[in-house]
C-alpha cells in the first residue's frame, strides 16, 4: 500500500533537529497509556497484546454493551481482562516470568445520569477504579446511555469532588446545530468552564485534546498541580483532517473527535512536547472490525494499539522533541493519576518496517490499524 499522507514536520531549531536526528535508540521508563479501548471477548483477547507490549498500565474505557455503571460490572470487566492476559501465548511480553500479568488495566465507570454518590464511595474503595467517565449523550461508539445533564450527575460529581475521584471527560457537544469541527470549542464554554466552576475541587481529565483552544484551556486554567490534565492522542500529533481525504474517503482516519485543521495540530504538537506536566499520552485507540470501518456509514475510531509508542516517536522526533517524549509518555500521567512512577524500561530504535495491511481480530475478523502497509520510522526494541 502506498503512503497516502505524509504529516507535516513542525517548526524546530536547526540545533534540535541536529541533535534529533542525531538519536538512534530512545530509553525510556515503561509507558502507560492513559486512554484505551479494549472492547470485550474475542476482540478484547486479540488486541490486548498489543497493548501490553509497550505499556505496563492503561486507563480502560467502559463504553461496553451494556456500559460498565458500576463496581460490580468493573471488576468483572477486570477479570476477564487478567484472564485473557493469563491465557497470552508463552512468551507474550504480556505476562511477566512470575507468572503475574505485568500488564495492569486500570478500571473506569460509565457516568450517567443516575450514577448515585454510594456508587463513587464504592469505586474509590475498590483500589481498582481510577476514573468516570463522561460521555455526552450520543457523542461516540456506545454513548447512548450518556449524560444529559450534568445538573442530573451532582450527586455523583459532589462524591467525586469530596473522594478526589477523577472525572474524564470526552469534550464535545453533541447538539446537532453545532458543526461538527466546532464541538470541542463550543464544549469548553457550555460545559468545561462551567464544570470546573461548580465543583472547584474535581479532578478533570480533558481527554483527547483536538484544538488549539483545548489546548491553551488546559495550558492556561487556573488549577493546583493534579487537578486538572489533558491526554492526546498520536493520531492527533500526526495528522490534519486532510488525511481522511487523500484521493478519496479514508475511513481509518477517521476518529471522534475528528480530525482537525494545520493549526490545531501544530498547537497539540507544541502542548506536547512542551515539557507541561498537564499534557500526557493517551492512545484511544478504538478497534473496530474492518467491515464496520469500510462501510456507508462507518465506525469513529483509529486503532494504534499495535505501534502506538512508535507513533509518539515519530511526532516527537518531526518536533526535534526527543527528549521529552519520556515525560509526556511515562511520568506524567502517572503522576496526575497518583500512581508510582514505572521502575521498567523499554527501547525504541530508528529502524524502518512495514506496518501490516491488517491484523486478526478475533473468531476471523480483521483489523485495519492507522497507517496499514506502510512503513513506521521507529521500532520498539
Amino acid at each position: 500500500m502506498s503512503t497516502i499522507f505524509t504529516p507535516p514536520v513542525s517548526p524546530a531549531t536547526p540545533s534540535a533537529s541536529d541533535t534529533a536526528a542525531s538519536v538512534q535508540t530512545l530509553t525510556l521508563a515503561r509507558p502507560d497509556d492513559w486512554h484505551l479501548h479494549l472492547r470485550d471477548g474475542a476482540t478484547m483477547a486479540a488486541v490486548l497484546p498489543h497493548t501490553a507490549r509497550q505499556f505496563g498500565r492503561a486507563i480502560v474505557m467502559p463504553n461496553l454493551k451494556p456500559p460498565v455503571t458500576t463496581v460490580a460490572m468493573a471488576a468483572a470487566y477486570r477479570a476477564r481482562i487478567l484472564a485473557a492476559l493469563s491465557a497470552a501465548p508463552s512468551g507474550a511480553p504480556s505476562v511477566a516470568t512470575s507468572g503475574v500479568p505485568s500488564f495492569e488495566p486500570l478500571m473506569t465507570l460509565y457516568l450517567t445520569d443516575n450514577t448515585p454518590a454510594d456508587e463513587i464511595r464504592r469505586a474509590v474503595e475498590s483500589g481498582f477504579v481510577h476514573g468516570v467517565k463522561l460521555y455526552p449523550a450520543g457523542a461516540t461508539t456506545n454513548s447512548d446511555a450518556g449524560v444529559t445533564s450534568l445538573a442530573k450527575c451532582a450527586p455523583a460529581l459532589e462524591a467525586m469532588q469530596e473522594l478526589g475521584l477523577p472525572l474524564l471527560v470526552h469534550g464535545e457537544v453533541t447538539d446537532p446545530a453545532i458543526d461538527l469541527f466546532d464541538r470541542e470549542k463550543v464544549f469548553i464554554d457550555k460545559v468545561m468552564i462551567p464544570l470546573r466552576r461548580d465543583y472547584p475541587a474535581l479532578r478533570v481529565v480533558f481527554e483527547h485534546i483536538t484544538t488549539a483552544e483545548a489546548a491553551a484551556y488546559v495550558r492556561d486554567a487556573e488549577a493546583t498541580p493534579g487537578q486538572l490534565g489533558a491526554t492526546i492522542t498520536a493520531h492527533h500529533l500526526l495528522y490534519n483532517r486532510n488525511a481522511i481525504f487523500q484521493g478519496g474517503i479514508r475511513p481509518h482516519y477517521y476518529c471522534l473527535p475528528v480530525l482537525k485543521r494545520e493549526t490545531h495540530r501544530l498547537a497539540l504538537v507544541e502542548a506536547a512536547t512542551s515539557g507541561n506536566p498537564r499534557f500526557f499520552l493517551g492512545t484511544d485507540s478504538a478497534p473496530h472490525e474492518k467491515g464496520t470501518k469500510e462501510n456507508a456509514c462507518g465506525c469513529a475510531g483509529c486503532y494504534t494499539a499495535l505501534h502506538a509508542l512508535e507513533l509518539y516517536a515519530e511526532a516527537f522526533d518531526h518536533a526535534g522533541a526527543l527528549a521529552r517524549l519520556e515525560g509526556f509518555a511515562s511520568f506524567f500521567g502517572a503522576d496526575f493519576y497518583r500512581l508510582p512512577r514505572s521502575r521498567e524500561q523499554v527501547t525504541l530504535r530508528r529502524e524502518s518496517w512495514a506496518l501490516p495491511a491488517e491484523v486478526p481480530m478475533g473468531e476471523g475478523a480483521k483489523l485495519v490499524p492507522l497507517r496499514a502497509g506502510e512503513q513506521i520510522a521507529w521500532r520498539l526494541a
